[in-house]
């Protein structure tokens, strides 16, 4: 993992005059006229004899969101070059989500740098700092060839006179947001890894080093132990593999811990549909299968970093579902963790069946919070897209998680459980079906499939990312192609707010 080395510094004439910084970024906003310099950039304009958004304009600059353009120094400054991105159109206050896609646009276009100072830091130092770091991302172990290295220093200009904070919250606010990004890297690293080489053992033995490197309690479940203790779900999406499931706890304790928070992440190293097979078209995105087991990882693990006043328990069931002579059949019923039974009517809707073991296992040690994150349902990105993750459970629970993610930039949306679907999961066999064998509402009724195995009177919350965790397309903002690390920052945000408010 490869990450800028961040640092705080003054936003003068005098600092800027002494900086050892190749590129200065500064914002503009889109203004009815033209390019607008945004707050922070007051320095360079000077330097510039106040004519720097007219030298942009003449550039071609307009201040639209992401637009970058460089404009050498020519020696007004000792970096060689002014790299002005766009925030957007000008109006009553700049988002921190503009600063951070902004921020991101900026990482991307200073690859191959190795320092810069960044005015963008004067609007929102957190949403800088994330967007600059996860902008800059860039992910080439598998390349032969690893082409400009991503931005290796980063100074950010200190919210001036007038903004909150003081000069220790801001140091703070520097480090808890470059260990956040550096979190979102971390699931990210791990969902481009390819799944040759992540399999359920593999990840488990990252996890294993994560853990240790971080203070945390480490606990495997191999297939045996699977059996002996009766995790009937990840044991059936688990059996047509010749690479074994696994489950794995890894927990963060502080000596004081105000709530007990557990996690559940989806972690289906590869998801070929079983014998119920997937199309060919595009299955090599089911790498990211397991976007909610990596996104739980890096979480809990950050809760370490940041030392939140919580006890943080992670439960990571990880699986191949592969067609093979041992794997599960349409028709088979499970025994779940816990004694429900489920009839399979669709090996493709493996993961509830994974979920649902380990949630049910998370629940026995009593906690306060459940938040389960899962690339779960196609139907997720028919309803929302790919850049809005569905969010259901408990009502109060679901609706603070949702606004959460919102003020994130993760765009949580809540979504309904309805009761006239539950009847559609009923099953001639058992318990319940894993599917309710119509297409409609099929984010909703795995939501509701799960919520048949939560514990009575648990705040509980399901994150349906299967569009926002992986980027097929162009990069964007900070997010390039890829694993994107949703919803790291706001599980992030989440522990910050129960630690804060219970």
């Amino acid at each position: 993992m490869t990450v800028p080395k961040l640092a705080l510094s003054d936003n003068t004439g005098e600092a800027l005059a002494k900086t050892r910084a190749d590129v200065v970024v500064v914002g503009t906003l889109a203004g009815e006229d033209g390019p607008v310099l945004a707050p922070g950039a007051a320095a360079v304009d000077a330097a510039f004899d106040g004519r720097l958004a007219g030298l942009l304009a003449t550039l071609g600059a307009s201040g639209k969101a992401e637009e970058v353009v460089k404009v050498p120094t020519l020696g007004k400054l000792p970096a060689g070059v002014v790299l002005a991105v766009g925030l957007g159109k000008q109006g009553d206050a700049v988002t921190p989500e503009q600063v951070r896609r902004a921020a991101g646009a900026a990482g991307r276009a200073l690859a191959g740098t190795d320092r810069a100072f960044v005015t963008l830091s004067e609007l929102d130092l957190q949403a800088a700092v994330e967007g600059t770091i996860l902008g800059s991302y860039v992910f080439t172990a598998y390349r032969s060839e690893k082409g400009d290295a991503p931005l290796a220093k980063a100074d950010f200009a200190t919210p001036g006179t007038g903004t909150a904070g003081t000069a220790r919250e801001h140091k703070a606010t520097l480090k808890a947001a470059g260990a956040i990004a550096e979190a979102v890297i971390v699931a990210r690293d791990l969902i481009n890894t390819p799944p040759n080489d992540l399999f359920p053992a593999s990840f488990a033995d990252r996890a294993k080093k994560l853990a240790e490197d971080n203070g945390l309690e480490f606990e495997v479940l191999d297939e045996k132990a699977l059996k002996r203790q009766g995790f009937g779900g990840i044991l059936g999406v688990g059996g047509g593999s010749s690479r074994p499931p696994r489950l794995l706890r890894l927990a963060y304790k502080p000596a004081k811990a105000a709530k007990k928070v557990a996690l559940v992440g989806k972690g289906i190293t590869f998801d070929s549909g079983g014998i119920s097979l997937k199309p060919a078209a595009n299955m090599d995105h089911m790498t990211s299968d397991m976007s909610g087991a990596a996104g739980v990882l890096a979480s809990v693990v950050l809760a370490a970093k940041l030392k939140y006043p919580l006890e943080v328990v992670a439960h990571i069931p990880l699986a191949e579902n592969l067609p093979s002579g041992t794997s599960y059949r349409p028709g088979d019923v499970l025994t779940m963790y816990g004694g429900k039974t489920v009839e399979v009517l669709n090996t493709d809707a493996e993961g509830r069946l994974v979920l649902v073991d380990a949630m049910v296992r998370a629940a026995e040690e009593n906690p306060d919070y459940l938040i389960e994150t899962s690339t779960l349902t196609g139907a997720q990105v028919v309803a929302l897209g790919n850049r809005t993750a569905g969010v259901m459970g408990s009502e109060g629970f679901r609706d603070r998680v949702a606004a959460i993610m919102q003020a994130t930039g993760e765009n949580g949306w809540a979504m309904p459980l309805p009761e006239e679907l539950r009847a559609d999961l009923d099953s001639r066999l058992a318990d319940l079906a894993n599917v309710t064998g119509h297409r409609w509402g099929g984010m909703l009724a795995a939501g509701i499939f799960l919520r048949e195995f939560v514990a009575d009177g648990l705040d509980w919350v399901h994150i349906d990312i299967a569009g926002p965790s992986f980027n097929t397309g162009s990069p964007w903002g900070y997010t390039g192609k890829g694993g994107t690390g949703v919803p790291v920052r706001s599980i992030a945000a989440v522990l910050a707010d129960i630690a804060a408010n219970g």
